[in-house]
């Protein structure tokens, strides 16, 4: 648990001391939130649901995304004679999860704010988020690490990650449609477990393939 501990602070210290970068992202989320603002004004339940997930694909993309483009290729090198490839895959992905944790929160406040709060169980809603922003972590980490050994190719997440992200979206979406609802909705136990299923999926696939890009 020790190398497991340090790389994760060593990327929250390194994320606090670039702070150009946290604030640039929260600007993002600020501007993207005041731009959905000013173009819907503030919208019905189910189309506030939908922009509100469209928002938090983008913060990801923003956020999360860059855990393993922003290291140098040498540091990998050294990061080998350390520690273990999955300790590595899973400290990145805990610290993503941290990250993506504060800017949902900070969306969903901002969202408040500006666009209402058209929810019928809060607690629940804010539950999802949580939920979706670990979804969003374990995905784009995993996405991420693939692109990073493939010689930096961004175009890689972008081609992998359509067919990952876009049933955990859907799926969140329907989550979350419980907590606009004022009476019970029921099956959404079903789609929760195979939120679960996914999750566990990507985290198992990153265990896996990842010793065999992290030898390349």
């Amino acid at each position: 648990m020790a190398p497991f501990i340090s790389l994760v602070k060593k990327d929250l210290l390194m994320e606090w001391r670039q702070k150009h970068t946290l604030f640039g992202v929260l600007l993002y989320v600020g501007a993207t939130v005041f731009v959905v603002y000013m173009m819907s004004g503030q919208p019905e339940a189910r189309i506030w649901n939908a922009l509100f997930w469209l928002t938090q694909l983008f913060v990801a993309v923003n956020s999360v995304a860059k855990s393993f483009l922003q290291e140098h290729p040498n540091r990998f090198r050294y990061y080998y004679t350390l520690v273990k490839p999955s300790t590595f895959l899973l400290a990145k992905m805990l610290y993503s999860i941290v990250i993506m944790l504060v800017m949902s929160l900070v969306s969903l406040f901002l969202y408040y704010v500006m666009l209402g709060w058209p929810l019928e169980q809060s607690g629940l809603f804010i539950v999802i988020t949580m939920v979706g922003s670990l979804s969003l972590s374990a995905v784009f980490t995993f996405l991420s690490a693939i692109a990073a050994r493939a010689q930096q190719n961004s175009a890689l997440m972008a081609i992998l990650g359509f067919p990952l992200v876009t049933p955990v979206l859907m799926i969140l979406s329907k989550l979350a449609l419980t907590a606009l609802s004022p009476i019970y909705m029921p099956g959404w136990w079903g789609l929760a477990l195979v939120l679960l299923g996914l999750d566990i999926l990507v985290i198992i696939l990153g265990i896996i393939l990842f010793p065999f890009l992290w030898q390349e």
